[in-house]
């Protein structure tokens, strides 16, 4: 008779394919997004109540962690936005043999990488 306990499979040991990769990040990405939209709903209330609420605000966004929060939000954007291209277009049967989607994947991480890269060197500037 087969085993039928579930199986616990470690993400930290099994090394994903990098389709694997975006299709992981794509939703973690989108979690991220969804889970941050209370916040920006409660930044945009706080920053059109007054022109003191939006200096505070604006003080709010300079700190550290929430540069680091903003560059996460920009990456989960974009990695949400080019991983949703792919599978639209793999939807769409273009790019689903093995070596397109290898292809495609790469793809999305450097149009990602790209445009996070971008935004942080325009908002240095």
């Amino acid at each position: 008779m087969p085993d039928q306990r579930p199986v616990y499979l470690n993400l930290v040991k099994i090394h994903l394919p990098v389709t694997g990769v975006v299709s992981l990040a794509h939703r973690v990405s989108g979690v991220l997004l969804f889970l941050f939209i209370p916040f920006a709903v409660y930044l945009l209330d706080s920053s059109i109540e007054s022109a003191q609420s939006f200096e505070r605000v604006q003080q709010l966004l300079q700190q550290p962690l929430m540069l680091l929060l903003q560059i996460v939000l920009f990456w989960s954007l974009a990695h949400h936005f080019f991983a949703g291209i792919r599978f639209i277009l793999i939807d769409a049967e273009i790019g689903i043999e093995k070596h397109q989607a290898r292809i495609g994947s790469w793809l999305v991480l450097l149009a990602e990488a790209l445009t996070v890269l971008l935004i942080i060197f325009m908002v240095m500037s």
